[in-house]
């Protein structure tokens, strides 16, 4: 080869040699992004911010938390299901995830395809509880007294879709009681409507309800978990109640785009692990109400198949229609 082919081609190879290295750079080499599609100070928003520090500690470099709020979480969501699948971009989404197609009409991604689970970061249960006026002391009461006046009594909720809603309507359509749904703006109004008198009965997150149950205002009747919660150890499962199937995972956790290579979700499964087990965090969302809920990423997607088909189905038979 001549000494002028020779050189061009080197010129050529090293041209060529940083886009290379580029490629070969080790996951990661450069800042992640974690969009919580909620405002900031909500649980979603306080759990994924307590595993950031950890993560960028762990993998040597900056995690960083922004939020995107609107629409449900759709907005933010729709954002990481469009961004390469390079594991750098992942959401931090809740259960809600499963009822946003039914909600929301033309949703710009498919949640079934578009994103993959990564790993749940915590389980939140609710307690069902009812207004003392009530006289009602069991789940077993509360369910007799519904059928013998069907309608009469009023449930609210923190809105259409959301976690208090749908857990009541799969209690409601397991036990086969009707009632009538009061959307509000939150924890707070529910908790305050039933202490009124305008609201009888209801389910909400356990860290939210339970000032008022420990002073009497509220009556616990059960919890949604499949095991006893630890803050209120007294008080029945649904299933132990007699309702089995009614159970309801409020679970929180973290989302990859779709087509994110296996082994690149693997490890920030075992990443967000570690993060997990720390003292700390653990503790933190020991406060939040929050219970451990290890699953692989393959069991955290076929929880999402789970919920996207179930909990779907509860709302709609309830009658919600997407807007």
């Amino acid at each position: 080869m001549a000494r002028g082919g020779v050189l061009t081609v080197a010129a050529a190879l090293i041209a060529l040699a940083p886009h290379a290295l580029a490629q070969e750079a080790p996951f990661p080499s450069r800042a992640l992004r974690i969009i919580v599609p909620f405002t900031p100070g909500s649980v979603t928003d306080v759990m994924a911010l307590s595993v950031s520090d950890k993560l960028s500690a762990s993998l040597g470099q900056p995690a960083v938390v922004e939020n995107r709020p609107g629409a449900g979480g759709t907005i933010g969501i729709a954002q990481v299901a469009k961004s390469a699948p390079d594991g750098y971009t992942l959401v931090v989404v809740s259960a809600g995830y499963a009822v946003n197609p039914v909600i929301y009409e033309n949703l710009p991604y498919d949640s079934a395809r578009d994103l993959a689970g990564v790993i749940p970061l915590g389980n939140l249960p609710s307690v069902l509880f009812v207004s003392p006026a009530l006289g009602v002391k069991s789940v077993q009461e509360l369910i007799a007294l519904a059928k013998a006046k069907p309608g009469a009594l009023n449930y609210p909720s923190a809105g259409i879709g959301s976690a208090s809603h749908v857990n009541t309507e799969k209690l409601l359509a397991v036990t086969g009681i009707k009632a009538v749904h009061v959307p509000l703006k939150g924890a707070p109004e529910m908790i305050t409507e039933t202490i009124a008198g305008r609201t009888q009965f209801g389910t909400v997150g356990i860290s939210a309800a339970q000032p008022a149950i420990r002073d009497g205002r509220l009556v616990a009747l059960a919890v949604s978990g499949k095991r006893r919660a630890p803050n209120l150890p007294d008080v029945p499962t649904v299933a132990e109640a007699g309702v089995p199937g009614a159970e309801f995972n409020f679970w929180i956790g973290v989302l990859a785009p779709g087509q994110t290579p296996r082994a690149i979700v693997h490890q920030l499964h075992d990443e967000f692990d570690r993060a997990l087990q720390s003292p700390d965090v653990r503790e933190r969302h020991a406060k939040l109400g929050a219970e451990p809920m290890p699953m692989s990423p393959e069991q955290f997607d076929a929880q999402m198949r789970e919920d996207l088909a179930t909990l779907g189905a509860v709302l709609r038979a309830a009658g919600v229609k997407a807007n």
